[in-house]
């Protein structure tokens, strides 16, 4: 593995390839299939929270605010598939799994580090709401046609969607750096936050472009999962969060 210094003492690689993605996925598909109950588990408290937010947008009409909360959503995604790093963590090392282990691991190592971690995910978040909530008042003053769905498929609203669309994409984006390598970093080792941050920062930087297509399946996969109201995320979150382990044990060294 090519290794590039990170400024941690931490090596980080610098070849990887489309071929390590699908490696990882295949090894992903295989925790789940040998530990399926967890991935059930954590995936379905984001099928129901997602199911809630679709109700709240399209049959009660409260687009306002949930517009933001629904395009936002998938930021916790990564927080959500904690506990699975840590069943890929202990198949790895043939180290017994248990419902007390795994959800112990969304605990941290004792060191509050992985609660910064939610902590500043939760911030973003609720950043990211207050510039869409913005963007969405201003074009819905603009248009003069309420909050409604006859806003949203109205060429402003569509505008708008296309506007908040972009500037979410530059928030997850940079969400994803933040946290693509730190939080299985944080399960696996007695580091602090600000180091798996960097270290994130770095395999991103030393792999752009093969990360950027990392993230790229993993938005189009979250979405086609969300399509069948949501049930496929039940699949698609747990096989993601596995096979994003494998990947941070083939970057991080």
């Amino acid at each position: 593995m090519g290794k590039s210094a990170n400024g941690t003492g931490i090596g980080v690689a610098a070849d990887l390839t489309a071929g390590d993605l699908v490696d990882a996925v295949r090894k992903g598909w295989r925790d789940f299939l040998a530990r399926p109950q967890y991935g059930f588990f954590f995936a379905s408290f984001y099928v129901l929270v997602g199911a809630g937010l679709y109700y709240l947008l399209m049959v009660r009409g409260e687009t306002r605010w949930l517009i933001a909360a629904v395009a936002g959503f998938p930021l916790f995604a990564p927080f959500a598939a904690v506990g699975l790093y840590e069943v890929s963590r202990r198949l790895e090392r043939d180290l017994p799994t248990s419902w007390g282990t795994i959800l112990g691991a969304l605990r941290g190592r004792g060191d509050e580090q992985l609660l910064l971690m939610g902590g500043i995910i939760f911030v973003g978040f609720s950043f990211w709401v207050i510039i869409a909530h913005t963007i969405f008042a201003i074009f819905a003053s603009a248009a003069g046609l309420g909050e409604g769905m006859a806003f949203l498929t109205s060429q402003m609203g569509l505008t708008m969607l296309a506007v908040g669309g972009a500037v979410g994409a530059v928030i997850a984006f940079v969400f994803y750096a933040i946290t693509l390598m730190s939080l299985p970093m944080l399960v696996d080792r007695d580091v602090d936050f600000i180091t798996a941050i960097i270290t994130s920062f770095k395999t991103l930087s030393a792999n752009f472009g093969v990360l950027l297509l990392w993230a790229l399946v993993i938005a189009l996969a979250l979405f086609a999962a969300i399509l069948p109201f949501f049930l496929g995320l039940f699949v698609v979150l747990p096989v993601l969060g596995h096979a994003t382990w494998h990947l941070y044990r083939r970057a991080v060294s």
